[in-house]
């Protein structure tokens, strides 16, 4: 939760600097939390991804759920996808980065 707040994405507009300086927090930026569960699937065997280490439904719900309300007590706006639902999901990338967080 701190690092999805505190990691340093965006650049200080003051400054002139094209540098990652400033956090979503610091810029008061908007949050967008849509689970995937798919992201955990493991296709080193075979020709179907594995979900066998991904959580319970139950279990995978709370924690969306703890996390989205950890998120919403920092102040910034947090919108959400709706939890196990098919969604279209449509984004326009700022640039050539895609990180992945996985701890």
């Amino acid at each position: 939760l701190r690092k999805c707040l505190d990691l340093r994405l965006f650049p200080d507009n003051n400054g002139g600097s094209d540098r990652w300086e400033k956090s979503v927090q610091e810029i008061g930026g908007e949050l967008l939390v849509v689970s995937q569960f798919t992201l955990y699937g493991d296709c080193r065997k075979g020709r179907r991804p594995s979900f066998s280490h991904s959580a319970a439904p139950e279990l995978a719900r709370k924690l969306y759920e703890q996390f989205v309300e950890k998120l919403q007590q920092s102040g910034l706006r947090v919108e959400t996808g709706e939890f196990g639902a098919m969604m279209q999901v449509s984004i326009v990338n700022d640039g050539p980065v895609t990180l992945i967080l996985n701890k």
